[in-house]
C-alpha cells in the first residue's frame, strides 16, 4: 500500500467515518473544509511519525504540509526512515 493510501485510510477512519475513498480526492484541502482541525493536525503527525518512523524532533512542521492527502504524502516521503531520499521538495540535497 503506497503511502497516500494509508494516509488516505487514515484520514476516513478517524475524521471521515462512513466515507468511501473515492469520495475522498488527493487534493481535497482538508484544513480548510475543517476535516483536519489543530487537535487533529496534532493527531495525524503522532500517526504519521509512528507508523512511518519520521523523526519529527529533527522536522521542520508547517501547515501547508497538511492541507491534503497529496500534501501528508509527500511529507511522509520526504521524511520517513524508510523512504527518504535526501532532497528537499524543489529536489535540492537536503
Amino acid at each position: 500500500m503506497s503511502y497516500a493510501e494509508q494516509i488516505k485510510q487514515y484520514v476516513l477512519d478517524e475524521f471521515l467515518p462512513g466515507v468511501g475513498p473515492e469520495e475522498l480526492e488527493d487534493d481535497y484541502d482538508l484544513r480548510a473544509n475543517g476535516v483536519i482541525d489543530s487537535l487533529g493536525l496534532l493527531r495525524v503527525v503522532t500517526w504519521l511519525e509512528s507508523t512511518f518512523e519520521i523523526p519529527m524532533e529533527e522536522v521542520e512542521i508547517v501547515e501547508q504540509d497538511f492541507t491534503s492527502i497529496t500534501s501528508i504524502s509527500r511529507f511522509a516521503e520526504l521524511h520517513s526512515a524508510s523512504g527518504s531520499s535526501g532532497t528537499d521538495y524543489l529536489g535540492k540535497a537536503a
